[in-house]
């Protein structure tokens, strides 16, 4: 018998930003009301068409709280997504890729 339910999420990074949201919302970085509006304001810009409010969309809602509470500035989350994308680079096929396989990783 096959699952008649359909996948939450059609890729892992989008359970990720899910599973951040919420934990940050459960250590008190924001709450639902301001996640809510925040999200909102991200899909629906003033004066320009409504957006999907797809897992893109709170990845940018995320990192805009991020850096409004100062947690994660714009030039903190490039720099996280640059060290992603050479360890994954780096990563061989099929391994998980940790940030641990950048080139540049300093602990």
């Amino acid at each position: 018998m096959t699952d008649p339910s359909p996948n939450a999420f059609a890729a892992p990074w989008e359970a990720q930003v899910f599973a951040l949201v919420v934990a940050l919302r459960e250590a008190g970085v924001f709450t639902w009301s301001e996640w809510a509006a925040r999200l909102g304001r991200e899909i629906r810009p003033a004066g320009a068409p409504e957006q999907a409010a797809d897992y893109g969309a709170w990845l940018a809602t995320l990192e805009a709280l991020l850096a409004e509470r100062g947690v994660a500035g714009p030039e903190t989350v490039a720099a996280r997504t640059a060290a992603f994308l050479r360890a994954a680079e780096a990563t061989p096929h099929g391994q998980p890729i940790r940030l641990e396989n950048d080139p540049l990783y300093r602990p």
